[in-house]
């Protein structure tokens, strides 16, 4: 599957999920949970410390997701990718994985590759593939 066709899969899921969503909204995990909600898409953020993240309920681990999410987006320090991916795995529902720039992990790539997770890991932004306007 090339490219275009892992971002088409991983945007036909129903329901999102966005590890590293920030309260901060100068922070690309708070950025990528705005594109979603401006586009219509179904998501929950997550994050430990924040019961809200922009005025949704957020869960506080992957390990809290409700089974309709499918797809997850990563925006956490490699290290970190390493671990959402494996509880995702663990999870066993997300289907489908996309590491924004920077939360790239070669050996976290390798556990989706080799659970069948499409994986999107090549540099490739989410901000642009659906768009994202700073004003909401």
């Amino acid at each position: 599957m090339d490219k275009k066709d892992r971002i088409a899969n991983f945007l036909q899921a129903e329901h999102f999920a966005v590890a590293g969503a920030s309260t901060k909204r100068d922070k690309y995990g708070n950025k990528v949970l705005r594109s979603y909600l401006e586009h219509g898409y179904k998501v929950i953020p997550i994050n430990p410390t924040a019961a809200l993240v922009e005025g949704i309920p957020s869960v506080s681990s992957v390990a809290e997701l409700p089974a309709e999410v499918t797809a997850l987006s990563i925006i956490t320090p490699p290290q970190v990718t390493r671990k959402v991916v494996a509880a995702a795995i663990e999870l066993g529902h997300i289907k489908h994985i996309w590491m924004q720039p920077g939360a790239e992990d070669k050996s976290a790539v390798e556990l989706c590759e080799t659970h069948n997770i499409n994986v999107i890991a090549d540099g490739s932004c989410l901000l642009v593939e659906i768009g994202f306007s700073e004003g909401h």
